[in-house]
């Protein structure tokens, strides 16, 4: 408790409190821009965090992340296009209500939502992560390797599409990710000969190629059309009262519970938690038939589970060092930056930095409620930002970062190429989320595997005869196979279905 209440203190400090604000309103914006995202943020920061101290960095990118992920339900009410994946659902009943001059309205119902989503599941994950991480302390390499392998193959087995092109992607992360020092041996391994690729492939290069550059690319070849006027008049007071609050209670704690255990599961995040809680708040309803024409359940649903999804992510990533999403993947690699390793061992050697984490998150999520609700007027005016400013400065600190990395062009050609592996991969239809965690996660999983391996003297059978590791392995088996079997039973049930119609038909002839 006093690691938290000094990290607390910590982030209310002046200097770190107006960071806060300002990269949390900075993150409202990418978040509420389509096409920007808070990926992109982080992505964009990770850089600039070289020259910074850990307890600084960390303020900065988690205040990134919590106005980012918050921000993205702004142009999902405002114009009916969601910020990124996790407001989808919230453009059902937002956009509708706005159409019907209720645009404060359904601005303060995403806020008060993001909000309670945000506190409620930080303060789940500050209790249980230690927990968890006391008992990951017990678990050998056999057990870690199966969790990464099967964290690989949810992601891959969710990704959309056949999932043959997850694993594929996986498959090209885990290849580039393998790039550089043996880590058992420390033999240089595919380096053509060329020394900078001896210490592998920066992770920061990475996310900037594949995530900044390639966004940019992307968007300016497919054009952006011009947003819709929005009537500020509309947009004024708090917008919602206490009962209504308490109205949706229900579904605030069903769609609360729901994004929490959907975030806490590798490769699930935001972009699912908030169908799944507006589809549950739909068939719960007394009238479904009011969802998508502007009912405000459908908001509290979509924005409380997306958010509740941050603190389910951040228990692995803490607990285990298993990225829950793709962003808390990139805060691993800042964790990286500075010389550090997410898992049990961090939360037991660095409590002091760990109670920071969750306690920034926390004020982070204060700062962004107070935020959106003061500024929530001029949130139109953000979306009249001209992309090709935007888009100019964006490169600018990409080809800063990039040569940051190790003050050599080196880093720029590898940010560059893995910007037309990222625009290769999007054409092709595979899926970057399984990228970017077996990249991030290839390290793990051959040193666990080696290891186990090793002190198996040679054998396999460890990693099916310990519990957890066969029941890990046994469910990233179930994942790879599932959909094949779910696709059968779908095409056995249409059959059926059209036999039986056909059947029909014939006796009414």
């Amino acid at each position: 408790m006093e690691f938290f209440i000094s990290a607390l203190l910590l982030c209310l400090q002046p200097i770190n409190l107006i960071l806060i604000i300002g990269v949390v309103t900075l993150g409202i914006i990418f978040g509420a821009i389509p096409g920007l995202s808070a990926t992109l943020g982080i992505a964009l920061l990770l850089p600039i965090t070289f020259g910074l101290s850990t307890e600084t960095s960390f303020i900065i990118l988690l205040a990134m992340w919590i106005g980012g992920v918050s921000g993205t339900f702004i142009s999902a009410v405002l114009i009916g296009i969601p910020g990124s994946s996790s407001a989808i659902a919230t453009c059902f009943d937002g956009f509708p209500m706005t159409q019907q001059g209720k645009a404060g309205k359904a601005l303060a119902i995403g806020i008060v939502a993001s909000f309670i989503g945000t506190i409620g599941s930080v303060l789940v994950a500050t209790f249980l992560s230690p927990i968890i991480a006391e008992f990951a302390l017990h678990l050998g390499p056999w057990e870690y390797f199966s969790l990464c392998l099967c964290a690989i193959t949810l992601i891959a087995s969710l990704s959309k599409g056949i999932i043959f092109k997850g694993i594929m992607a996986a498959g090209i992360g885990l290849l580039i990710g393998s790039i550089g020092m043996d880590p058992i041996n420390g033999v240089t391994r595919f380096t053509f000969g060329n020394p900078y690729f001896g210490a592998g492939i920066s992770t920061v290069a990475q996310m900037l190629g594949m995530f900044a550059m390639c966004q940019i690319i992307r968007d300016s070849a497919k054009g952006q059309a011009k947003m819709p006027e929005i009537d500020t008049g509309e947009i004024r007071g708090w917008g919602i009262s206490f009962r209504d609050i308490f109205s949706n209670i229900k579904t605030i704690i069903v769609s609360f519970l729901s994004g929490l255990w959907i975030g806490f599961l590798p490769g699930m995040g935001s972009g699912i938690s908030n169908m799944v809680a507006y589809g549950y708040a739909k068939s719960a309803s007394k009238d479904p038939d009011s969802f998508g024409k502007g009912n405000p359940a459908g908001i509290w649903a979509s924005e409380t589970a997306n958010n509740a999804s941050l603190g389910g992510a951040l228990i692995p990533m803490m607990a285990l060092g298993i990225p829950g999403d793709g962003i808390t993947a990139m805060l691993i690699s800042g964790l990286t930056i500075h010389g550090l390793q997410a898992g049990p061992l961090f939360m037991t050697e660095k409590p002091e930095l760990t109670m920071l984490i969750f306690a920034t998150v926390i004020v982070a999520a204060i700062v962004t409620f107070f935020v959106q609700m003061i500024s929530k007027r001029w949130f139109p005016y953000i979306l009249k930002i001209p992309y090709h400013y935007l888009y100019s400065v964006i490169l600018v600190i990409c080809y800063i970062g990039g040569f940051g990395i190790s003050n050599t062009m080196f880093n720029i050609y590898v940010m560059l190429g893995l910007c037309l592996v990222a625009i290769f991969m999007n054409v092709a239809g595979l899926p970057l989320s399984p990228f970017v965690l077996a990249f991030i996660l290839s390290g793990k999983l051959e040193r666990y595997f080696r290891q186990g391996i090793s002190y198996s003297h040679g054998s396999y059978k460890e990693f099916f005869t310990r519990p957890i590791s066969l029941t890990l392995i046994l469910l990233a088996v179930f994942a790879v196979v599932w959909p094949f079997i779910s696709s059968h039973l779908k095409s056995r049930k249409a059959g059926k279905v059209s036999i039986t119609g056909s059947v029909d038909e014939a006796n009414d002839d």
